[in-house]
Formats: structure tokens, sequence, C-alpha cells
């Protein structure tokens, strides 16, 4: 029987590093649901009056979500590298 070359650590990372992203994309749909529901900026009006409203409102929600995403995964990676050392 051949053993696994990967570590079991590399794939508990992988799930840390997924579990981190997915808390960051929750983040980041909940804070854009936020700008547009409190709408001090009148983000609300500039996606209503839009040509294609649908779209605008999909673009806001993915730039925030993959923002905080990709920010969270990034501060999971710092923080498991110092929990490592």
């Amino acid at each position: 029987m051949r053993t696994s070359t990967k570590s079991p650590h590399a794939a508990s990372l992988a799930i840390r590093l997924a579990g981190q992203a997915t808390m960051g994309i929750a983040l980041g749909l909940g804070f854009c649901l936020l700008a547009v529901l409190i709408d001090p900026s009148n983000v609300t009006s500039l996606i209503a009056h839009n040509a294609e409203p649908k779209t605008t409102a999909i673009i806001l929600m993915g730039f925030f979500a993959l923002t905080f995403g990709i920010g969270a995964a990034l501060t999971g990676i710092v923080l498991t590298g110092i929990e490592n050392r």
C-alpha cells in the first residue's frame, strides 16, 4: 500500500482557509446589504437609475463578496503562519 506524499497538515490548512474565505464572503454580503439598506450615499438610487439595475446590483454584491473573501483568506494565511511558528 502506498502512502500519500502530502501531509495531513496541508489538507487541514486548505479547509481552514476555505472557512476563512467563506466567512469573509458572508461578511461582504452583509456589508453590501447594509450599504444598500442604510443608504447614506444613495447607493440604492444609483442602482435604480442605471440602465440595467439587476446587473449593477449583482456586480456590487460580487465586488464586496470577493473583496471581503480574499481579505479574510489572506488574513487566515497570516494567522496560520503565526500559529505554526
